[in-house]
Parts: structure tokens; sequence; C-alpha cells
């Protein structure tokens, strides 16, 4: 079989256990469900989120794709919506976030946000309560911050060990460095919404181009689950009467 013909048979199975897993996921509801056909089919000429963010919604650091799966449904739709306005810039999702509609975008965060968050959070909080050491930049930022410089840690609004705190604090654990990296320049550079009171865009402005690359690091570096698709389906397993 041709690497082609293997990675769309690849994407088709996943799509086929992704539809079957979430079929009696609690809490699954009409909006998750349309939201799971745009992300495995597309819509509107756009393409399938899987095809980039994985079919459990993992990412792909490689590409430099972000985690979706576990976000805040509030969180996703309102990227999804300043990047359709153009408020936020990126030049991969712009024409994609543009053409859905306004429910499709809700829907597909909503999908989203149903789906298990792939961390290891008992792990992840037990990384927070670490000393960090003084030379280690990222860690410091992540666990202490800089409060001499106003800059708080990071673990203040997006948990301990970065596993994401309510429906506008997202997880950072496990992210691509680069992906968190290029969010925080465009947060100096006022190409992204400033976020919860405009928390973002003033600690990025801070931020040196070493703490930047070091911080994101860091997050990109802490454990997490090494497969998401055996997280839901332990989830559904347990969901079963």
């Amino acid at each position: 079989m041709s690497p082609r013909r293997l990675s769309i048979a690849h994407w088709a199975g996943a799509a086929i256990v992704a539809t079957s897993v979430l079929s009696v996921l609690p809490g699954t509801a009409h909006g998750a469900a349309d939201g799971l056909a745009i992300t495995t089919q597309g819509a509107n000429g756009a393409p399938a989120c899987m095809l980039c963010h994985g079919a459990q919604g993992e990412g792909n650091p490689a590409a430099n794709f972000p985690r979706l799966a576990g976000a805040g449904a509030a969180y996703l739709k309102e990227q999804l919506d300043a990047i359709a306005s153009g408020s936020r810039v990126s030049p991969v999702m712009a024409a994609i976030a543009k053409t859905l509609e306004p429910a499709q975008r809700e829907a597909v965060a909503q999908f989203y946000a149903s789906l298990p968050l792939p961390l290891d959070t008992d792990r992840l909080a037990a990384t927070a309560l670490q000393s960090p050491k003084a030379d280690d930049v990222g860690a410091w930022l992540a666990i202490r911050g800089a409060w001499d410089r106003n800059i708080p840690a990071c673990n203040q609004c997006h948990g301990p060990g970065g596993i994401g705190v309510g429906a506008h604090f997202p997880s950072l654990a496990g992210q691509p460095a680069t992906y968190i990296a290029e969010q925080l320049r465009l947060w100096r550079e006022n190409r992204r919404p400033p976020g919860p009171l405009d928390l973002m865009a003033s600690v990025a402005t801070r931020l040196t181009d070493a703490e930047i690359d070091a911080v994101s690091a860091y997050y990109a570096g802490l454990p997490k689950t090494a497969d998401p698709l055996a997280t839901q389906a332990s989830t559904a397993a347990k969901a079963k009467p």
C-alpha cells in the first residue's frame, strides 16, 4: 500500500473509532454531533479539522498544530470568531474560520470541549510542587513568575502544571513549543485579542525572546498521556451501564 493510501486509511479508521467512542460518551449533545461531522468531513468547502488537529483533537506538534481536546468551549469559540474577524492573526486558520458559519464554529468548539483532556493531571500537579532551579528560566516563569517585572506565574491562571482552568484559560502542558511561542509573540505584537483582563498582552510585552522560548519549551516538555485514544476508550467503557 502506498504512503498516501495508508494515510487515508489511517484517518478513515480513526474517524470510525472516534465516532463509535463518542457515541457512548456522556453529555454528547446535538451540537457536539454536528461538530463531529465538521471535524471528520469538513463543511462549506473547509477541510476536516482532524487532518491537522488529529482524530482525537490531540494536535500535531511536528507540524505546529495545537491540541484542542478538552479545551473550554467558550475559549475555542472565542478563538474561532477572532480568527474569522481577523482580530487574531492565523494565516492557516483564517480562511477556514471565515468559511464556517457562527453556529458551525460553536458546534466545533462544543465538540472539542466534550473530548477528554489527554493529560496526566496527577503528574502535572506534582510538577507544580517542585522548586524550580534559578537557572531554569522556563520552569521559574511557569511556577514562580518574575514579580520584580510584574510577571505572574503562568500556573496561577493556567493551573498547576498548565492543566488549564475553567472555560477561558486553556491547558499549556504538552502543546507544541513553537505554537506557544508564536502565540506569545502575537500578543506582544497586538495581533491577538488580549484575553481576560488584558493579562496575556501585558505579560507577553514584558517577556524577552529568550524567556518566551524557555517557558514554551518548559510546557511542551511536561508529561502527558501517550495515547489519547486509550483515554477516550477508557472513558467510554466507564460510561457503559
